[in-house]
């Protein structure tokens, strides 16, 4: 791999440190404990963790933040039990992660995962049929309630027709 300076950032090692959990990233040494012992590792060839932080080292935004790989981390931490370095890989890759959907790089998925909990609160719709289930068993029905989560985000909660109560 060759590295054209260009096309390089030197700060974004630094903006990731500055993510809770990420600070200790530039205390890697690409010993490849991280990648040795990783399960996505082992079925995907391509991805590697030890790259990774290479490339974030080095500068290499666009190709990070841009890369698909960043979003198959299983987040079982196992990298981070042998580190050497205690560098905490799960959450380098989560600020990572939330850098690149800052900045517009999140695979559709997580989009469409974040319009359903703004929308409702939750990932799967609570039905009729769930909450009957629920009155048999002697328990309350769930009610939507996506303000929860609207709060967290601080979005403006749905205001419904005019009149009507938000949901």
């Amino acid at each position: 791999m060759s590295v054209r300076l260009n096309d390089c950032d030197p700060g974004f090692k630094h903006e990731v440190a500055a993510e809770p959990g990420s600070e200790g990233i530039r205390a890697c040494f690409a010993c490849a404990a991280c990648s040795a012992r990783c399960p996505v590792g082992a079925n995907r060839p391509d991805y590697d963790p030890r790259r990774l932080i290479r490339l974030t080292l080095l500068g290499r935004r666009e190709e990070v933040l841009a890369s698909p790989l960043i979003w198959l981390c299983s987040s079982c931490y196992s990298c981070g039990e042998v580190c050497p370095q205690q560098v905490r890989f799960t959450e380098v890759l989560t600020a990572i992660k939330n850098i690149a959907a800052r900045e517009g790089h999140a695979p559709p998925s997580a989009k469409v995962t974040a319009e359903l909990l703004a929308k409702q609160g939750r990932l799967l719709e609570i039905t009729e049929f769930e909450n009957q289930k629920r009155a048999d068993l002697g328990l309350p029905p769930v009610e939507q309630r996506p303000g929860d989560f609207q709060a967290i985000l601080g979005i403006e909660p749905d205001q419904g027709e005019a009149g009507e109560e938000p949901r």
